[in-house]
């Protein structure tokens, strides 16, 4: 077993385990994962700070490449902050419920789902903007209107919420963005789900924001402002990952 390191400084002074993240799944997807859950459940809090490269190197038993990962991800995530020669800390802690929705385990894909999607669904309500018909803005209304209903009902929504992103792609006239969509489908389900759960747990409210969010989207579209629908799509899903990890993004 390895031992405890020297420097090691945590608020609650608990042992780190000693296990390597489990196979098959990516190495660094496994650490990402086993260091959130300990900021999930409050083994770490806001302004801790991590063990070194090298201490979790050895702790976990894996290169320092992937501690450099995981590490990457947490910090893309928002949930930890490097500092220039003091190392690493606890940023943000996401709310416990993370951990009752969803397994930490499936966070690292989720989070890596969205920021695909950021790039897909960016450029797909770009060319929607350009290139829809009628027929198409109109199905993207009726999407909005349904989830409307939803947040009128405080339902979670989630298939309804798909169901908008995905008339924005058919509205591309390209139907290997509907097709990518359909290959991403069941991720970008959970991952909308998962979001919508947190918000509705937080308040109510908290959904009319995400519901802004589309607002602007469809406006962009309408008026055919491309840029703008671009811009729109992008900070709606990227806030959607942050309201995942954080209270971020709060009206």
């Amino acid at each position: 077993m390895a031992r405890k390191p020297a420097e090691l400084k945590l608020r609650h002074r608990m042992e780190w385990p000693s296990q390597a993240p489990q196979r098959p799944s990516r190495l660094g997807d496994q650490l990402y994962e086993q260091i959130l859950d300990r900021i999930v459940t409050g083994s770490m809090v806001e302004g801790d700070k991590l063990p070194s490269e090298s201490q979790l190197s050895e702790i976990y038993g894996v290169s320092r490449p992937v501690v450099r990962e995981a590490l990457s991800r947490l910090q893309a995530d928002g949930v930890v902050v490097s500092r220039h020669g003091s190392g690493s800390f606890v940023q943000r802690r996401p709310n416990q419920a993370l951990s009752q929705l969803a397994p930490i385990g499936d966070v690292a894909d989720l989070m890596r789902c969205m920021e695909f999607r950021v790039a897909l669904e960016g450029e797909s309500a770009f060319l929607a903007a350009l290139r829809r018909t009628p027929a198409d803005l109109d199905r993207i209304k009726r999407a909005y209107d349904d989830l409307e209903r939803v947040i009128a009902n405080e339902e979670i929504g989630s298939e309804a919420d798909q169901a908008f992103h995905i008339a924005i792609a058919a509205a591309t006239q390209n139907r290997l963005f509907v097709h990518a969509m359909d290959v991403f489908g069941e991720h970008t389900l959970r991952g909308i789900e998962l979001a919508r759960k947190l918000s509705l747990r937080r308040s109510a409210r908290r959904l009319q924001t995400v519901q802004m969010e589309h607002l602007r989207i469809m406006k962009a579209i309408e008026a055919e402002e491309a840029e703008e629908a671009r811009e729109a799509m992008r900070t709606h899903i990227d806030n959607a990952r942050i309201r995942v990890l954080t209270d971020s993004t709060e009206p």
